[in-house]
């Protein structure tokens, strides 16, 4: 048996990968969507909204069958449920800042009340932390010529570990610290904006940070994630995905809904048309907001005393055969961060959104893979434990 770990990565490798044997044994081929434990990626890293969850659907069967967080779809229209739900996510907002300023030692000076836009995964390429940095500074420049009318405040948290030799993700890594620094120490921004680099990401501090998460950044390029499943333990706890059609997103935008997920950026098809006439350097003069980031990066704006530590970087995005294809997506994703942002203006509407993806999150246990596994390829059947 041969398996995806999500429906479009099975279908990828049927067509490419592995498609000669795949016209050999077509029977052999199926798919089994990735899941984590509700155990600790719910219940024991969020023993508040947990205890929320059990009195609101009368039981706690839902911790070992995460389909019963159905359950709590009538009462996202309750105003007052509404109420209990956001309060909890503020609590968990403010334990992930003490959590970060005790850890860091530093006084990380984040608005409990602004947006919590979160990427953490293992720092690569095409996982593109680099278009998040790049929107990052697109909204530096927003606030730097004032166009702030209706400014949602905002704190963008990386965190992740970058291989011992990949030196981009290295360099990835001094980029969003040198941006940090820029965008925290400028009066002109307060509040308005903070981006903040997690070091030493790793389970425990998973727990704290999918627990304090507004959004959840999923933005690789489409086909290249086989799975995720950080984008599964963020949507547990009621953080909203801002994601391409690729991996397991594909599958939460069709659990969650439409509605319910910032979806932006070119499919795995369009990917594959698009490469042999990518010409980024086109793309970046004829918009005027990809052109004016660029331009601050390439000005030398966020490395003053260290002349050229990014040309590497500013030369991948220009690169016609760049892989990762940043730039073709980053005006598509500009404009669904301003939707996020029109989004969280409105309370009401986003926690109900918020609810309604944790209530959709149950396909995304581990006791439903494993499930398949064991009926499909295993054939192996369940045992009951005795209490």
């Amino acid at each position: 048996s041969v398996n995806g770990v999500a429906e479009l990565h099975s279908q990828l490798l049927k067509e490419g990968l592995f498609n000669d044997f795949y016209q050999l044994w077509p029977k052999k081929f199926n798919n089994k969507t990735n899941g984590v434990t509700p155990r600790r990626w719910l219940a024991a890293c969020n023993p508040e909204l947990a205890a929320l969850i059990t009195k609101t659907i009368g039981d706690d069967a839902w911790v070992t069958d995460l389909s019963q967080l159905e359950k709590l779809k009538p009462h996202a229209e309750k105003p007052a449920f509404r109420k209990k739900w956001f309060q909890l996510k503020q609590d968990c907002k403010q334990q992930l800042i003490d959590y970060k300023t005790e850890e860091l030692g530093v006084d990380l000076s984040l608005n409990v009340n602004a947006l919590f836009d979160v990427q953490v995964k293992r720092i690569h390429e095409y996982k593109r932390q680099i278009l998040n940095v790049l929107h990052v500074i697109h909204l530096y420049n927003l606030i730097k010529k004032g166009d702030t009318e209706n400014w949602v405040p905002r704190c963008v948290l990386i965190g992740g570990k970058a291989a011992p030799g990949y030196v981009m993700a290295k360099k990835t890594i001094k980029l969003i610290n040198n941006v940090a620094n820029v965008i925290n120490n400028d009066p002109d921004v307060g509040d308005k904006l903070k981006l903040v680099f997690l070091p030493n990401y790793r389970v425990s501090a998973m727990e704290k940070i999918c627990t304090g998460a507004d959004l959840s950044e999923q933005v690789s390029t489409a086909g290249k994630e086989a799975s995720g499943t950080g984008n599964m333990k963020f949507m547990m706890n009621g953080a909203i995905t801002i994601g391409t059609l690729d991996g397991a997103n594909i599958e939460i935008r069709e659990e969650a809904g439409d509605e319910n997920f910032f979806l932006f950026g070119l499919t795995e098809t369009e990917v594959k048309e698009l490469r042999p006439y990518y010409n980024p350097c086109a793309m970046i003069d004829e918009d005027a907001d990809i052109k004016a980031v660029i331009s601050l990066l390439e000005s030398g704006h966020f490395n003053s005393v260290e002349h050229g530590i990014f040309d590497d970087i500013l030369g991948s995005l220009k690169n016609p055969h760049d892989p990762w294809m940043t730039i073709a997506d980053f005006r598509s994703y500009i404009d669904a961060q301003a939707r996020v942002s029109e989004a969280y203006r409105d309370r009401e509407h986003w926690t109900k959104m918020s609810i309604l993806n944790t209530a959709s999150s149950g396909k995304f246990s581990t006791d439903r893979t494993i499930t398949e596994y064991a009926d499909d390829i295993w054939g192996l059947s369940a045992v009951k434990i005795k209490k």
